[in-house]
């Protein structure tokens, strides 16, 4: 119960590592708004978290590229939870293709999911915490400190993640608003299907290379057990004096570059 009358907005929360997020905080009593544009697979998460319990959760359709789309949901969702104290915004996607052949239509997907949506949830949370503080926490990715070979695009979009929470860090602070950027090196269904692209050759020296990059486990890390309980903590009352950081847990993997 260490999120206790917490209320948490979570973006993506329908797979993933918002699913992992979502699924914690509300066994540590968070009362959770899970936001995600895959309707189908959201209120599935939500209904599996609210059998975990204690903390109740409510699913809600949002899609974070769209401004109206993220103001139309925040505003029902916080209505309905009575507040927000903590934003977790794990929305995102991403995106694989040569630096030389990335298309378009490609990078305005990295950007206005990445990037905007990032803004656009960011701001909702701050209209919300202005008259109380709050924790807002974004998803960066370790791809954006480290060369990410065939996504560069997507290194760019988590780099912006990492400047604009330092900044807004800074900027907020006078509000009573905490700003930190988690930096996860975390298994993902777009990984696996990344993975699943690969044949046997292939996925062996991929496999060969994570073992040189990862210290400790030689591979990325599972969401339940590896990354959800570090949310937990960030959004606790233990991290209270903690802002404008960049939170790896990622195995060890930046202590190799």
């Amino acid at each position: 119960m260490k999120l206790a009358g917490k209320r948490i907005i979570v973006t993506g929360g329908a797979q993933g590592i918002g699913a992992s997020v979502v699924k914690a905080y509300t066994v540590a009593g968070a009362n959770v708004a899970s936001l995600d544009i895959a309707d189908e697979l959201g209120m599935q998460v939500a209904a599996e978290a609210a059998q975990k319990g204690p903390g109740p959760v409510n699913f809600y359709h949002c899609d974070v590229s769209n401004r109206r789309s993220v103001e139309d949901s925040f505003d029902l969702a916080v209505r309905d939870i009575g507040g927000l104290d903590v934003l977790a915004h794990a929305a995102g996607i991403a995106r694989y293709s040569p630096a030389e052949a990335i298309t378009d239509e490609d990078l305005d997907q990295i950007i206005n999911i990445n990037v905007y949506g990032v803004v656009y949830t960011n701001q909702m949370a701050f209209r919300y915490m202005r008259e109380h503080g709050g924790r807002i926490i974004n998803f960066g990715s370790v791809s954006g400190l480290v060369p990410f070979i065939n996504g560069a695009h997507y290194s760019a979009s988590k780099g912006a993640v990492f400047s604009w929470t330092r900044t807004i860090a800074h900027e907020w602070g006078k509000y009573g608003i905490a700003a930190n950027a988690m930096a996860p090196a975390i298994r993902t269904p777009g990984y696996e299907k990344h993975r699943a692209r690969m044949n046997s050759e292939q996925l062996k020296k991929h496999d060969a290379e994570l073992a040189k990059l990862f210290p400790l486990g030689g591979t990325l890390g599972d969401p339940d057990r590896d990354f959800a309980p570090v949310m937990v903590f960030m959004a606790s009352e233990d991290a209270r004096f903690i802002t404008g950081q960049i939170i790896p847990v990622d195995g060890g993997r930046l202590s190799t570059r």
